[in-house]
């Protein structure tokens, strides 16, 4: 009696198994869609549909060549395999970007939790109470380091949250200049981007000493701190000289070391901004990360990004909602105070987490460790 050929491993696999779990609707709700969208035409094809939508001068003239379905196993696999090629070195470059511990905690229940980072922007409020309470801590976090009234939640990185901070300075100033000050130990990216976004304003971008600021004529300062060398100077004399001069003062400030020096606030900044990413944020080959803007009180209508508020609920109870919505680009379009609408809010949301797992004790600790290894 001859028995049958024993089929191979390959043929007893699915292969499309990963591809129907993972993509698009099944065949029943693609056949409801077409009879709705063309009830008049009961052999409708989902091939129809796309030829009568796409325009023949961007459509492909030829099938896409493909290689064969994989499952999902298989899938992981050869994903794994060119993970392996990667060489993990270690990074000097610096320049604003800090090694950083994840703790396992935040690790495995947020950044690797897709309920929080497959989440944009908490546009609907009743279903993100979760997310804008984190993020609401972190605006506190930030306000009370950097000893500002008014902080969003947030911005997209250092750089441009500092040409953000030069068009809010630009916008809110009294001052009649068209000049903005950068001091000599600022961060070269922040620079960079600084200029790029101030050629299409009109805004001429000048350099020198943190001392000059004052005579340099300019609506607007940015300074350091500490600076790019890691030097920690005490910027309230230049800033009250700034003042004098009709300028406005930014600070690009390092959160971490806040825990230790003296805040922005208190000595006498409008605007303050700076990058989280040392709270928690594995560096991801520079991005993304969250950055932070925070500014006085009686700016907060002429502040980019986002903001999170408290309100009250029909039944009276306290409710999470984005407050100050028309400052958007989606609500005002040209009319924005920004036209950068990324807000990092997984980064940001980490970042929160870490300072609320640490405490500010535990900031504390590591930022005098932070000191005892740079010394």
């Amino acid at each position: 009696m001859l028995m049958s050929a024993t089929p191979t491993l390959a043929a007893l696999e699915n292969s499309g198994e990963f591809a129907g779990r993972h993509i698009g609707p099944g065949e029943a709700d693609e056949q409801h869609m077409l009879s709705v969208v063309a009830p008049d035409a009961p052999n409708f094809t989902r091939r129809a549909l796309i030829e009568a939508i796409v325009p023949r001068s961007i459509a492909r003239s030829q099938a896409m060549v493909l290689p064969e379905p994989l499952t999902e196993a298989r899938a992981l696999a050869e994903l794994r395999e060119i993970a392996s090629r990667n060489r993990v070195l270690k990074s000097c470059i610096g320049q604003g970007y800090h090694g950083t511990h994840t703790p396992g905690v935040i690790l495995r229940n947020v950044l690797e939790n897709p309920a929080w980072y497959t989440a944009y922007t908490p546009y609907q409020a009743e279903i993100s109470q979760g997310r804008m309470e984190a993020l609401i801590n972190f605006q506190t976090m930030v306000c009370d380091l950097t000893g500002m009234a008014m902080a969003g939640a947030s911005m997209l990185d250092e750089a441009t949250s500092a040409a953000e901070a030069m068009t809010l300075a630009l916008r809110v100033g009294k001052s009649k200049s068209t000049t903005f000050f950068v001091a000599d130990d600022v961060l070269p990216q922040t620079l960079e981007v600084i200029r790029t976004r101030a050629r299409p304003l009109g805004i001429s971008v000048v350099t020198g000493a943190a001392d000059d600021a004052a005579q340099a004529g300019a609506f607007a300062a940015l300074f350091q701190y500490p600076g790019v060398n890691g030097v920690v100077r005490d910027l309230s004399a230049v800033i009250t000289g700034l003042h004098a001069a009709g300028g406005l003062a930014i600070v690009a400030a390092d959160l971490l070391a806040l825990t230790l020096l003296t805040p922005p606030g208190e000595m006498g900044a409008d605007i303050a901004v700076g990058t989280t990413q040392r709270f928690g944020m594995p560096m991801c080959n520079g991005g993304p990360h969250a950055a932070y803007l925070a500014t006085r009180d009686e700016f907060k209508r002429s502040m980019p990004g986002r903001l999170v508020g408290v309100s009250i609920d029909a039944h009276g109870n306290p409710a999470y909602r984005l407050a100050l919505q028309t400052r958007e680009q989606h609500i005002r379009r040209e009319k924005a105070t920004s036209n950068i609408c990324t807000a990092q809010v997984l980064p940001a949301v980490v970042a929160s987490m870490y300072a609320v797992y640490h405490g500010p004790e535990g900031l504390k600790r590591i930022a005098r460790r932070v000191a005892v290894i740079l010394q």
